[in-house]
């Protein structure tokens, strides 16, 4: 692969940008400055620099991000900034899109790719891909509200019913609210907070920190993202 044609594909500009960067000596290979746009490169597990930042080549983007408060999940927000702004220049040029949403109240475990046909097999309703949240109830979380959650409940305006893959009681947290963690393996809209409501308790925070086989890294930091390896990461 020509090394234009490799920072192309990385999101680093049109044809002739990634060429001017190039012959304007900002791109380096192996820790050395390469001029020539037509310099010809083997793009697996190759590094290169881009005005002194290094970055991997994939061929396909997929990432996760630790996600803040406060911001939405959309390229056109309402209300916060959108989660994109968090992202650089070369993976929102690469048109990376999160594989099922947050709310802008709701922080943790967010997963951004530019493969459509692994967006649509992790957020299938076919595809049961388990989430963890762990919440922050208002109320104690009793066991008759775990078991309700588990045998199902049925929510307001949705005459379907929903249930937990699984639930326990993680007793009271340090902000005192009364702790929760909940698997669902659906994705309907407020699910979380519905639920909850339709066992009169009531949702004061959430997380997400799993998402099918992977979990959120201790390390990531809100508002912070990296690399993953393989969708075999993330499917159970």
């Amino acid at each position: 692969m020509k090394l234009s044609q490799l920072l192309f594909s990385q999101g680093f500009g049109a044809r002739r940008e990634c060429e001017g960067l190039i012959v304007s000596g900002h791109v380096t290979l192996a820790g050395r400055v390469c001029d020539d746009p037509f310099h010809e490169v083997d793009p697996e597990e190759l590094v290169f620099g881009v005005r002194g930042e290094l970055w991997p080549y994939h061929a396909k983007a997929l990432i996760v991000m630790n996600k803040p408060t406060g911001v939405e999940c959309s390229q056109k927000t309402k209300h916060h900034p959108s989660v994109y702004g968090l992202l650089p220049a070369p993976l929102r040029r690469r048109d990376v899109q999160s594989i099922g949403r947050l709310d802008e109240d709701t922080t943790g475990l967010l997963l951004f790719t530019d493969d459509g046909a692994l967006i649509h097999r992790l957020t299938s309703p076919k595809r049961h891909v388990p989430k963890v949240y762990e919440v922050g109830c208002k109320h104690p979380v009793t066991a008759e509200q775990i078991a309700r959650l588990l045998a199902g409940v049925t929510l307001v305006d949705d005459p379907a019913t929903v249930r937990a893959a699984a639930a326990e009681m993680t007793g009271q947290r340090d902000d005192g609210l009364y702790g929760l963690r909940l698997t669902l393996t659906d994705g309907k809209y407020h699910q979380v907070k519905r639920m909850l409501a339709a066992v009169s308790n009531r949702v004061e925070a959430l997380h997400r920190s799993g998402f099918g086989a992977l979990t959120l890294p201790a390390d990531l930091a809100p508002g912070h993202w990296q690399w993953l390896v393989g969708p075999q990461l993330i499917t159970p």
